[in-house]
């Protein structure tokens, strides 16, 4: 690293420029997170991204991560962040941290701990005092390691980031916020760059534009969107205005977007999760990347320049070529800006997708850089001009040729035409001077790209690369003595030679000028420049192996015993009696596995017909009377269980595995909020299943403007229900008192929307003389139609529990009762409980339904399901330690089993095997074959993988990486030894067994 300055001047930020301790860079910055990579691998992974270009990282400290529960914390081992540092330090990185609070990361609930949920006064990631509390004394731990590996300060950490693209958040005052982060981060000794970024364009919505603050963009966008230039030019110049540089701290892993980024001026350049990992532990999230809800693997990767056992794959050999092209140029290209494109106003350009786009980059010192970028499937042909920055683009007229051609013959000012392969920008130099290089003159133009140049005493090497015939004009202060060319074609005229080659093998020149210098060009195919590792005067170019061809199935003879378990019952050393089901973080339940027990009363004859699961998340088994009735993952919401004729439900259990928390906020499932709770706050036996579709009245409502006129004692008014179903949901502002459908849900940072029954339209007729029709059954002329539907609807007796369903629904329903609102139902939470709203000793009750739907969505059928709330709860929990003891406890019982292993729908065992390490002693991926079950996985006494295999409707969108496979560190293994893997299997498909067929071993 350079020599430091102190810690408030050693990085500088300019529109143009980041400056570190007094050295323009560029930053190549790859995500690599110590929380998902073992430590013994850290200084690996670093240095294997170091060979490949970057000169940077960003990682994430993840909040919950040092403290498990409140004021518990951990800074040693596997969490000491201090010799993460360090050791980025010590191979010479520089470091974007990024502390939060929030993360996101597609980590277990953003990284804010679970324990916050639980907490009524809390409002998240806002300018709320009790939170900032809780982030204050986050801030006290981790901010002390951050401030001691400054840049300055003896470490290489060049800037700090506050929150996390929190535009996508519904902050009611991200000024006000992010303000006091920042005075919390200059309050403990943080004196870098703070910079916020924007998840979706949001820069006041991330920032709040407080001052000290820098606004940085996160940018996701199709590799090969035309458009995608003018939309970061746009925020390149907002930026500049505010005299900053565009910061670009996350973004896809294709250099391909990263080479389009730089051409709009980015001076940080941040592709997200360049070096994959994996969530051991209960450290994964949920969130919305299926339909909505998705589950997060624990094999974290995104395809990225490393995999998660330290594989270099094909793109990282393009991160080494763009390091080296920057590198060329030094800070020529790190203080260049882009010229303008003449757009009015900027972003408001529409590219030709056919075309290649041509956007340049003026060269401090002189000359430019023109990047021309191809985002269509097939070549195009580019008129290239040396003066000025317009073009003239078509399809070229052979699409298959996929090289790079020079149609030109004569070194002339006249525009050149280049053909531009697919998914390619092609980074071109113009009239760039040499000087910089030990060289007196200019290199006019070129059209292959300049990668390498080498300055030695008395020798100038300057290395190109092309994919097809590519020419190379060179203009002289001085008069060549001779010009020596190997496989090129040279052409003089006086002070100036163009030199033209193709890119189908190495060929070179040696030009010899009149002062002694001598200044060799190479030119070499792009598939071999790709695998240069150096180039020096006296060596020349040094190449090195291409990627490594995929390991091949290893068998490493795992012995297997399995142990069969009672299924309903917990695994737990212990239980605990509670008043009544709750979300689990209300009870200190953040992580893991929970079984809830308990019994239904008597129904007075009435036979269950199934069992209703209340604002159930994130996996729940359920168990009647020992007997399996099935796996769901609600999202938050309810479902529905049918019991198998002559089923008894007077005992039930309910296994509920916590996956994750939320890392989004997304409105449409309860458990997708990121104040979410897991569990489930009721079982409800079932005794009668109404459909009350039929006869409704019908009345078209007025306008969503017009206010109702029926005042507070009308179908407006709105009240709390009798008893609260959350641990928050007293708090009106954080759940709405007539949403009891919101129990599991805690404390919210957005304004939740409280609909009230508008006035009908007017009418002279008589509420009797409505039309009756079926819900949704009214054809209306109005869009989108908003329509009022009466019903009374008459209370079983003997039952204390009452729920509709809306089944089908595909629009939005908000439910009166009485006149009073008892909550809105969506197609993704098509449940809602009347229970606290009704009057058991009142047979008939008033219902009214505002229905709003577009174009004729279907409503759906309207169930009643009445029955009887569960009693006598009981709840006990396990966590990674509880959950190796229950193994340990009952391995003896295991027995030899050979695969395929088969379990009943609902059964769960232990399997218990060992394994050597592989023979190159880096570890093992671990393939399974299997459908129907679901995997926690245990190795060297960690939690190293959660799977769930295919097959059942339960199982929800996996996303992340891999969905089927897990990976054993061989830094893991005991020497000499042979290391045990403990799996818990569960199956949980009711109509088919669950199976494991085998596992293929793939040595790393």
């Amino acid at each position: 690293m350079e020599r430091e300055t102190s810690v408030d001047q050693a990085v500088r930020l300019a529109p143009d420029r980041v400056t570190v301790n007094g050295r323009s860079v560029i930053l190549l910055c790859a995500s690599l997170f110590y929380f998902r990579i073992p430590r013994a691998l850290w200084r690996e992974r670093m240095e294997q991204l170091k060979a490949f270009g970057y000169n940077a990282i960003d990682v994430y400290f993840p909040w919950n991560h040092h403290e498990s529960s409140e004021g518990e914390w951990d800074f040693e081992g596997e969490r000491d962040a201090a010799a993460f540092l360090d050791t980025a330090k010590d191979v010479g990185l520089w470091v974007v941290a990024r502390p939060g609070p929030y993360i996101c990361s597609e980590w277990d609930g953003g990284a804010l701990p679970a324990y916050l949920l639980a907490q009524a006064d809390v409002r998240l990631r806002d300018n709320d005092p009790a939170y900032l509390r809780h982030v204050a004394r986050w801030f006290d731990r981790i901010l002390p390691i951050l401030r001691a590996y400054q840049a300055g300060a003896g470490g290489t950490i060049v800037c700090v980031q506050l929150e996390n693209e929190l535009d996508f958040y519904g902050c009611s005052d991200p000024h006000g916020y992010v303000s006091a982060l920042r005075d919390l981060a200059h309050e403990r000794g943080i004196a870098v760059p703070l910079v916020a970024c924007a998840g979706q364009g949001g820069l006041y919505g991330s920032s709040g534009y407080a001052e000290d603050v820098v606004p940085a963009c996160n940018f996701y966008p199709y590799d090969r969107d035309p458009d995608f230039e003018s939309k970061v030019l746009s925020y390149q110049a907002r930026l500049a205005e505010g005299g900053h540089p565009l910061l670009v701290t996350e973004t896809n892993r294709n250099h391909f977007l990263l080479r389009r980024l730089l051409s709009c001026g980015a001076k940080l350049l941040g592709p997200y999760l360049q070096v994959s990992g994996t969530d051991f532990g209960f450290t994964n999230a949920t969130n919305n990347w299926g339909e909505p809800l998705a589950f997060m693997t624990s094999d974290y990767d995104f395809g990225g320049m490393i995999s998660p056992e330290g594989h270099v794959r094909a793109e990282a050999y393009e991160g080494r070529l763009l390091r080296r092209i920057l590198n060329a140029y030094g800070s020529a290209l790190a203080e260049a800006s882009p010229v303008g494109t003449g757009e009015t106003p900027p972003g408001s350009g529409i590219a030709d997708p056919a075309a290649a786009g041509q956007y340049r980059l003026a060269l401090a010192g002189g000359g430019s850089l023109l990047f021309v970028s191809n985002p269509g499937e097939t070549a195009v042909e580019t008129q290239l001009s040396l003066s000025s920055t317009s073009e003239e683009t078509r399809s070229s007229k052979d699409d298959s040729n996929e090289e790079a051609q020079l149609t030109k013959d004569d070194p002339t000012e006249e525009p050149l035409i280049l053909s531009v392969p697919p998914g390619r920008c092609l980074l071109l130099p113009m009239r760039v001077p040499m000087a910089k290089w030990g060289v007196p003159g200019t290199l006019d133009y070129a059209t292959a790209e300049l990668a390498d140049a080498a300055q030695g005493a008395a020798k100038t090497i300057l290395v190109f690369h092309t994919e097809g015939e590519a020419e190379v004009r060179l203009k002289f202060d001085e008069e060549f003595a001779f010009v020596q060319p190997d496989g090129m074609t040279v052409r003089e005229a006086g002070a100036s030679l163009a030199l033209r080659f193709d890119g189908c093998a190495a060929s070179g020149c040696v030009i010899g000028l009149r002062g002694g210098r001598l200044l060799e060009i190479v030119a070499l195919p792009r598939a071999e420049a790709l695998l240069v590792e150096s180039v020096d005067e006296t060596a020349g170019v040094r190449r090195g192996p291409g990627p490594a061809p995929a390991p091949e199935p290893a068998d490493a003879g795992i012995a297997w015993t399995a142990a069969d378990q009672v299924p309903h019952l917990p695994m737990a050393a212990e239980s605990a009696a509670i008043p009544k089901a709750e979300p689990l973080e209300t009870h200190g339940i953040y992580r893991g596995f929970a079984w809830y027990e308990a019994e239904t009363p008597a129904t007075g004859g009435a036979r269950p017909l199934g069992v209703l699961i209340r604002q159930g998340s994130d996996v729940v088994s359920l168990y009647a009377d020992g007997r399996y009735l099935g796996t769901v993952t609600p999202g938050g919401s309810s479902r529905y269980m049918p019991l198998p004729e002559g089923g008894g439900a007077r005992r039930l259990s309910a296994r509920a595995e916590i996956w994750g928390h939320s890392n989004f906020d997304d409105i449409r499932l309860p458990a997708l909020r990121l104040h979410a709770g897991k569990g489930l706050t009721d079982l409800v036996a079932v005794t009668r299943a109404r459909e009350i579709t039929s006869n409704w009245r019908l009345r078209r409502a007025a306008a969503e403007n017009e206010a109702s006129p029926l005042g507070a004692d009308g179908p407006m008014a709105t009240a709390a229900p009798a008893e609260s179903a959350g641990p928050a949901s007293s708090r009106a502002e954080y759940l709405p008192a007539s949403k009891p459908n919101g129990g599991a849900r805690v404390a919210s940072s957005q304004a939740e929307r409280q609909p009230v029954l508008p006035p009908a339209l007017p009418s002279a007729r008589p509420a009797d003389d409505d039309p009756i029709v079926a819900f949704g059954g009214w054809m209306s002329p109005d869009q989108p139609a908003r329509e009022i539907y009466r019903k009374t609807i008459f209370l079983s007796s003997g039952a204390d529990s009452w729920t509709l369903h809306f089944d089908g629904l595909q629009a939005t329903a908000t439910v009166f009762v009485g006149g009073r609102e008892a909550g809105q139902v969506t197609p993704f939470d098509p449940y809602l409980t009347l229970t606290p709203y009704l009057d058991p000793s009142a047979t008939a009750q008033e219902l009214s339904v505002l229905l709003e739907r577009t174009m004729g969505l279907p409503a759906g059928r309207v169930m009643l399901l009445e029955g009887n709330a569960a009693v006598g709860w009981r709840l006990s929990a396990a966590q990674e330690a509880e959950l190796l003891a229950h193994a340990a406890v009952v391995r003896p019982n295991a027995i030899a089993a050979a695969l395929p292993l088969s379990l009943a729908p609902g059964g769960v065992a232990w399997a218990y095997g060992a394994l050597p390490n592989s023979a190159e002693g880096r570890g093992w991926r671990i393939v399974a074959d299997g459908e129907n079950v679901k995997l926690t996985v245990f190795f060297a006494g960690r939690l190293v993988s959660r799977l769930w295999l295919p097959g059942g409707d339960a199982r929800p969108a996996m996303k992340g990486g891999s969905p089927d496979s897990f990976y054993l560190p061989g830094v893991w293994f005991g020497e000499g030894a042979e290391d045990a893997l403990t799996v818990l299997v569960e199956a949980v498909n009711a109509s088919q067994a669950g199976l494991i067929r085998a596992f293929r071993l793939l040595p790393v």
